[in-house]
């Protein structure tokens, strides 16, 4: 399952992501990551969950961030939840171009790993295309 929080800049994505992330240590087993550019969640996520500063790995594509997630699900076959704070930061992407693939990836990872997604995409919601408002 992915779930795309999607909104402009102060529009309370970040709030939404750290509440999705306190369900999901409350009603969920398993391994739980969070991926983010800078340490803006280091004190407000519970400690259970890793976090992970992506601009360490010096990621610039969404290929690049398949293969990382890839690569984390590969070294913990635990993981239940993959939280990604700013898509379009984390992945080097500047609008939504690639962003329906990324998700339909996702969303077929997640299927055949039983990893569930939680994504902040900080963009309007009618710059995207009609097919990726599914995963809203």
């Amino acid at each position: 399952m992915v779930k795309v929080i999607m909104g402009l800049k102060g529009s309370g994505k970040t709030k939404q992501l750290i509440q999705s992330i306190n369900e999901a240590i409350a009603t969920e087993s398993g391994s739980m990551v969070c991926i983010e550019k800078g340490n803006k969640l280091t004190f407000d996520i519970d400690y259970r969950v890793r976090l992970i500063e992506a601009s360490e790995y010096e990621m610039g594509s969404y290929t690049f961030l398949k293969g990382f997630i890839s690569g984390l699900h590969a070294g913990n076959f635990d993981i239940s939840h993959i939280f990604i704070d700013g898509l379009y930061r984390v992945a080097g992407q500047a609008d939504a171009s690639g962003l329906e693939p990324f998700l339909d990836w996702c969303a077929e990872f997640g299927k055949v790993n039983s990893i569930r997604f939680t994504i902040i995409v900080s963009d309007d919601p009618a710059n995207v295309p009609e097919s990726v408002k599914k995963y809203f």
